[in-house]
């Protein structure tokens, strides 16, 4: 599975797993199924109303065919934008939208990655069919939207090569991001690669912040990275320091 590595603005490089193609497949479908059952509720409920002499005006059924058709369409936006890049189907194949840069997208992003997922479910067949080639034409794991918002999808899976569990060995020319992370003992760093852990395993995304707050409290770190992200360089920093005063 390819991976693609960033460089964030505070220097420190960060390195994904691309979401696989079949995951995204499974993904959209679980969604689609989500969609489809939305509509079947919406018509068997529009055909009880109507069946037992309920309103059958015109602007009854306009009415009511916006309230099924709005969640329809809006829904892969409301969905990344309330839940940390996911909708259901990418929270069932532990995927999620990032950025390039590493950071979570903002409401432009999800917008761009939204109004050219209509245009490309607009083209029956076609439209997927071009999605496909695109996220394995170009190696980020990007579709049109993608490319256009600077996104792409990852995997949350824990890395077996590199779960937050593993072994932390850093090169000797390693530059520390955070020397902050030098008033952490060892069992706090024990704690919170724990924690990290726990909290990739389940998706927990409220945990790794709460974990990251925490750590920030304690050595009075300010920065704009990514919890886990961030988590994983204070890791990678007092591994580091404390390899160069043994």
């Amino acid at each position: 599975m390819s991976t693609i590595r960033v460089h964030t603005t505070q220097n420190v490089s960060l390195e994904y797993e691309v979401a696989s193609v079949g995951d995204r497949i499974v993904a959209a479908i679980i969604d689609y199924l989500v969609l489809f059952a939305w509509l079947a509720a919406c018509g068997l409920l529009f055909a009880l109303v109507a069946g037992t002499g309920g309103q059958k005006s015109v602007p009854f059924i306009v009415v009511f065919g916006i309230v099924a058709a709005v969640p329809y369409v809006f829904y892969h936006l409301a969905s990344e934008i309330y839940f940390n890049g996911q909708s259901i189907g990418k929270k069932a194949r532990h995927i999620k939208v990032i950025r390039l840069d590493g950071t979570q997208p903002q409401l432009g992003d999800y917008l761009l990655r939204w109004l050219l997922r209509l245009i490309d479910m607009s083209l029956p067949v076609v439209g997927p069919l071009v999605a496909i080639i695109t996220i394995l034409a170009n190696g980020r794991g990007q579709r049109l939207g993608d490319m256009a918002a600077g996104t792409t999808v990852v995997s949350t899976r824990p890395r077996q090569a590199a779960g937050a569990l593993a072994p932390v060995v850093t090169p000797p020319d390693y530059v520390v991001v955070f020397p902050q992370a030098d008033q952490l003992a060892d069992h706090d760093v024990a704690t919170i690669r724990q924690l990290l852990q726990k909290g990739l395993e389940h998706d927990n995304y409220q945990l790794l912040h709460e974990v990251a707050n925490k750590v920030k409290d304690l050595t009075g770190i300010y920065t704009e990275l990514p919890d886990e992200a961030f988590l994983r360089t204070v890791i990678r920093d007092h591994a580091h320091l404390a390899a160069m005063q043994g």
